[in-house]
């Protein structure tokens, strides 16, 4: 640590001060964690607790549906027919999504450990911060990076344009398209930031209607196998028959068809994030996260099973993402084809409305952590009980990214470099617990719930895996770009969280270096919801004699 942490310092007066700090505490101390103990009035306690407990809006339902509205976007719908084409064949697909499901799994149980141990807003935030301590606040720094700078809500919402348009039978174009998907997300931001019981209350409906689609196109499933098409005899499906037919040996095409159905199941962390606003967050937790895993797993399945029942394989391989519309076309006609692109626009907008929802309540953590510029305006809940800045701040980098790029490989780039760094992210996660494991006594880890050992282990692997393979050379064809490399976004990935570490090398050492001065942080407990922010302040040291 740089001699500015080091305790063998005199202070001299702090420079400036905050209103209605509570508590204070230099970097320099508490380097093993644990807070210290602060006097508080009964009243004051009572008052804070009070607005605490108002704020805790979400049960089990809502934990489900917001789990539910984050998985079921529009991947189950949309990937597999690419997740058919980068594999080659119907069984090799399958397996695919089994590998999906069964590392889902691994994941909840992963998050639901910290999530139950933690229970607090922010997540991985919490976790990486509680094992990768020092040096102090680099883990929260290089986390910054990958969460503002990072549109996850921009993806669902253009292909919520995309399924509007097909609908209302109007051919998309670059500005149609995401013209509908700039209204989607805006929309999205509002409810949350200005309305958040009733944000709350259309992503359960949203989540109904999604499981109502899928258990639709189930039932499609079974009608199809019993033979009931409106196709000729001639071009009806055959793909359980010789269904390892055309299998690819390809490690790119088989990684990237594993990226498409994690990608799929991207959300089974998503409770975590609002863990804070949770009426008794353990409890709903352990029940809400496997509940919702489990379901989805299980319907995914038939899904992908009703796909290759109701649709031919070389219709799939040429529908691609308009798959689940070639089914309701080829089982219940072409009417159904249309309303079926409705529903499918609404799944996506539930996911816009679950990702910007905890996306919104990142920023505001680490608004409260005091690691982002104009830290008070992140962390706040004015003026509607809700982190509207933080909301807002995702709403933005969404929107350009949405906006800024031109058709093909910069907006292929710009999609495929969101969802990388997630896999480096579950990696530190799982190395973490991991290590915990490894030194329960001494980090007195018995959390309510223990995913085990060899499920963490299995989960770390299958991240390091989704990490290093796609720096493998595709094979001719099958690189998703046309012009740019092919490993460009996974460079950009560990570009962006390194950016983290240069902002946490200028803020929290070379300034207070330059400076002569130490970062001290003083807790701050806003009234409106008795939720605790972090203030940085700057209190000049004098070396000792």
């Amino acid at each position: 640590m740089s001699k500015f942490f080091s305790s063998r310092v005199r202070h001299a007066p702090v420079e400036e001060t905050a209103p209605a700090v509570i508590r204070s505490e230099s970097l320099a101390k508490d380097e093993k964690g644990g807070p210290p103990a602060y006097a508080e009035s009964g009243s004051q306690v009572g008052h804070l607790e009070q607005a605490r407990n108002a704020k805790r809006q979400i049960g089990v339902v809502s934990a489900v549906f917001l789990i539910v509205n984050r998985v079921i976007g529009t991947g189950i719908f949309a990937t597999p027919g690419t997740i058919l084409a980068l594999s080659g064949s119907v069984g090799l697909s399958l397996f695919i999504w089994v590998a999906g499901m069964l590392i889902a799994g691994a994941g909840t149980a992963v998050y639901l450990e910290f999530g139950t141990a933690i229970p607090k807003n922010g997540g991985e935030k919490n976790y990486l911060e509680f094992v990768f301590r020092k040096p102090k606040f680099l883990t929260t720094c290089m986390y910054t990076g990958y969460v503002v700078l990072l549109g996850w809500a921009s993806g669902n919402s253009i292909i919520f344009g995309e399924y509007i348009l097909h609908a209302a039978n109007v051919e998309p174009n670059r500005w149609n398209q995401r013209g509908i998907g700039l209204a989607c997300i805006t929309s999205a931001f509002l409810i949350h930031g200005c309305a958040l019981k009733w944000g709350i209350r259309l992503q359960n409906l949203l989540g109904t209607i999604k499981v109502g689609i899928i258990l639709v196109i189930v039932v499609a499933g079974w009608v199809a196998l019993a033979g009931h098409v409106k196709l000729p005899e001639e071009d009806k499906p055959h793909n359980f028959t010789n269904a390892f037919e055309g299998t690819t040996g390809s490690a790119y095409g088989v990684v990237t068809a594993l990226y498409n159905v994690i990608w799929s199941y991207i959300g089974y962390s998503n409770a975590n994030y609002a863990l804070s606003e949770t009426k008794n967050p353990v409890r709903t937790l352990k029940i809400a996260a496997p509940l919702a895993i489990g379901v989805i797993s299980i319907l995914y399945m038939f899904v992908n099973i009703a796909y290759f029942a109701a649709v031919p394989k070389e219709e799939i391989l040429a529908a691609r993402r308009l798959v689940a519309a070639s089914l309701f076309r080829n089982v219940f006609g072409g009417t159904a084809e249309r309303a079926l692109s409705v529903f499918v626009a609404l799944s996506a907008f539930g996911n816009v409305l679950s990702v910007i929802f905890s996306q919104g309540r990142l920023v505001q953590e680490l608004g409260r952590e005091g690691a982002l510029p104009f830290s008070r305006l992140w962390a706040s809940n004015r003026p509607f009980n809700a982190p509207l800045a933080g909301l807002f701040e995702h709403w933005a980098v969404s929107v350009i990214i949405m906006l800024a790029p031109p058709p093909g490989d910069a907006y292929n780039f710009i999609l495929n470099v969101i969802s990388y760094p997630l896999a480096i992210v579950n990696t530190l996660v799982a190395g973490g617990l991991v290590h915990l494991y490894l030194n329960r006594k001494a980090w007195n880890w018995d959390p309510p719930i223990s995913a085990s050992l060899p499920v963490v282990i299995f989960f770390m692997v299958s991240n390091i895996y989704l990490v290093i393979a796609p720096f493998v050379p595709p094979e001719e064809g099958q690189n998703v770009y046309e012009s740019l490399p092919y490993w460009i976004h996974c460079v950009v990935g560990f570009a962006i969280i390194a950016l983290g570490a240069v902002y946490w090398l200028i803020w929290a050492v070379i300034m207070p270096k330059i400076g002569g001065y130490e970062l001290v942080r003083e807790t701050v407990v806003d009234d409106i919801d008795g939720w605790e922010r972090q203030v940085f302040l700057k209190k000049p040291i004098v070396k000792a004699d």
